[in-house]
């Protein structure tokens, strides 16, 4: 008869299995830290020389604060042709995407709302690409290859025109 083999279950070589995980885990979050910080200094960069060169002088510093510079986006993307009116639509976009942030926490209703933001991005992705180029088939395309890229496009695209002013409105 065969002889069960017994396991000892406060063996070291679990604790090493473990550790090897954590530190695995902990050096994957370090790697997306630093990407994230780094897209974020990339895209304030871009935001702040676009609000520069296109006559958003006075909202331009908002590049550079973390969670508002969503606000340039929706700026940019912004159909009005006043400050006042661009800064207030801006605004009403910079709201309802934090509302939707706030809101895809609930459960079920999160999932529609993360929907919602997502189609918000494209969109306003759309509208920027469409203010740097002028023409609606680009524009498409760059919000794909954006995409596709994740967000590599955007920077070398936005690096490219971030000093030039828009094209269309």
């Amino acid at each position: 008869m065969q002889q069960l083999q017994q396991y000892q279950y406060n063996d070291s070589m679990v604790f090493v299995d473990l550790a090897a995980f954590a530190a695995m885990l902990m050096a994957m979050l370090i790697i997306a830290i630093i990407f994230a910080i780094i897209g974020y200094i990339l895209s304030a960069i871009i935001y702040s020389n676009t609000a520069k060169a296109n006559g958003f002088h006075e909202i331009a510093f908002m590049s550079w604060i973390p969670f508002i510079n969503v606000y340039m986006m929706f700026a940019f993307g912004a159909k009005k042709s006043t400050m006042e009116a661009v800064k207030s639509e801006a605004l009403k976009y910079t709201l309802i995407f934090f509302g939707l942030i706030i809101i895809s926490f609930i459960p079920f209703i999160g999932f529609l709302s993360s929907i919602a933001l997502i189609i918000l991005m494209v969109y306003f992705y759309y509208r920027l690409f469409f203010r740097w180029t002028g023409e609606q088939g680009k524009s498409v395309l760059f919000v794909v290859l954006t995409y596709i890229t994740c967000g590599i496009f955007f920077f070398v695209y936005g690096f490219m025109k971030m000093k030039k002013t828009f094209v269309a409105l």
